[in-house]
């Protein structure tokens, strides 16, 4: 499917309990934009679940890693998927985008020797445009979550495919991810949680976000229990009433055309 914008979501697993139960793979995001390959935030089973892939997607051909931030779910296969990618380090490519908190320090989830197999590693920041190739994306206001945390945003000849990756919600999402196409919302809630260490979208926070930012296109995807138990593809579906917003549900493996998403 080479030239063709998509998206597929290799998992779309949320939270502790659905992780380790694998209730849905906790894989990351396969994007393939502007001739670029990438896997955003490659948690638990990425490499399993991309050579299952129909048709399957080859390791060696990526040209990017995507961590929004260092929590396991998000970046447990990033070491294995680097060694993969550059035949043990026998070829050198690929560029490693992460926020500083996933490169270096105590809380670094990369392995030291695999920081000279790649090409390039590069340091997301807030508010900051990166580029790779052709492929030109940014990155959101920093997010309310206990790692450092960013958004991504994706530059299609215009048009803007945001992930709204893991946070609490707050006014400043809504001018951050302003002019968005396509949103991917990880909402792992279905309710607020009772304590403030969980900072995390519930469904309402979403609906706040659609109704103000009106996208095209909305995804629902990383969900945790409440959310498995209260059937997200239902609440999409309401949702898409309510709003007057196409709101999709991601199930694992499903793929996403951008060209073809209004």
């Amino acid at each position: 499917m080479d030239n063709i914008n998509f998206i597929k979501f290799l998992g779309t697993s949320g939270g502790r309990v659905v992780m380790a139960r694998q209730l849905r793979s906790s894989a990351g995001v396969y994007i393939s934009l502007k001739n670029k390959k990438i896997i955003l935030d490659p948690g638990p089973g990425t490499l399993v679940r991309m050579a299952a892939s129909k048709p399957r997607i080859d390791v060696e051909e990526l040209d990017a890693i995507i961590l929004t931030h260092s929590h396991i779910d998000h970046s447990n296969d990033l070491n294995v998927l680097i060694d993969s990618m550059t035949g043990g380090g026998w070829r050198k490519r690929g560029v490693l985008f992460a926020p500083a908190e996933c490169i270096s320090g105590e809380l670094s989830v990369l392995l030291n020797y695999l920081r000279g197999f790649l090409e390039d590693i590069v340091v997301l920041e807030e508010d900051r445009e990166y580029r790779l190739g052709d492929l030109v994306f940014s990155t959101s206001v920093r997010h309310q979550h206990p790692a450092e945390t960013y958004g991504i945003k994706f530059n299609i000849d215009g048009r803007i495919v945001s992930f709204l990756v893991d946070t609490k919600f707050f006014p400043g999402l809504m001018e951050s991810y302003k002019g968005s196409d396509v949103m991917i919302f990880n909402v792992v809630r279905y309710m607020p949680h009772v304590s403030a260490e969980v900072m995390h979208l519930n469904i309402d926070d979403v609906k706040n976000i659609i109704s103000t930012i009106k996208p095209g296109k909305a995804i629902l995807t990383h969900f945790g229990r409440t959310m498995l138990k209260a059937r997200p593809w239902e609440l999409a579906g309401r949702l898409a009433i309510e709003l007057g917003t196409e709101v999709t549900a991601a199930s694992d493996g499903m793929t996403v055309f951008i060209d073809q998403a209004e």
